[in-house]
């Protein structure tokens, strides 16, 4: 399995026609996840979702390939891994452009295998930090100040 030590996670940038075709390949599977995520989440650990709590379902889910605001790509031998920052539109009720700090962003990660034509959903990803008090920081959703780096889960 590739990791952070054995390939380049190239820089971000705003994604192109090959992201965005991976990302739609992806989309009803995210919807579904990031849904079911957020329910198994929040039985054990409402904080993770916390920042979206005022959100339904219905509202988590009515992003679409125009709000992939960054992605950054990796090469391995086996394929692309695709990492893409997702903006969440109902989290700022004016909808304003530009998007503004406090709006709200789901990180994921797709793999695009060498021989296949379509993307496969590896992760959304979720966070878990202990500060040096011992306490600990969960979270799945990020904020615009939050750089998209390579994350297993």
């Amino acid at each position: 399995m590739a990791t952070a030590d054995t390939v380049s996670l190239g820089n971000a940038h705003p994604p192109k026609e090959n992201s965005i075709k991976a990302f739609n390949e992806i989309e009803v599977e995210l919807k579904t996840k990031l849904q079911h995520l957020r329910h198994e989440m929040t039985k054990h650990e409402p904080e993770y979702f916390a920042a979206v709590k005022n959100l339904s379902d219905k509202q988590l889910t009515t992003f679409s390939s125009d709000d992939l605001k960054e992605v950054r790509v990796a090469s391995s031998a086996y394929g692309l891994h695709l990492f893409g920052k997702v903006l969440l539109p109902e989290s700022d009720p004016s909808h304003s452009y530009p998007e503004k700090a406090s709006d709200k962003y789901f990180h994921f990660r797709a793999f695009i295998p060498g021989d296949a034509s379509s993307a496969q959903l590896h992760s959304i990803h979720t966070e878990e930090v202990e500060k040096p008090d011992g306490d600990k920081v969960y979270r799945a959703i990020f904020s615009s100040k939050d750089p998209l780096e390579w994350f297993d889960t």
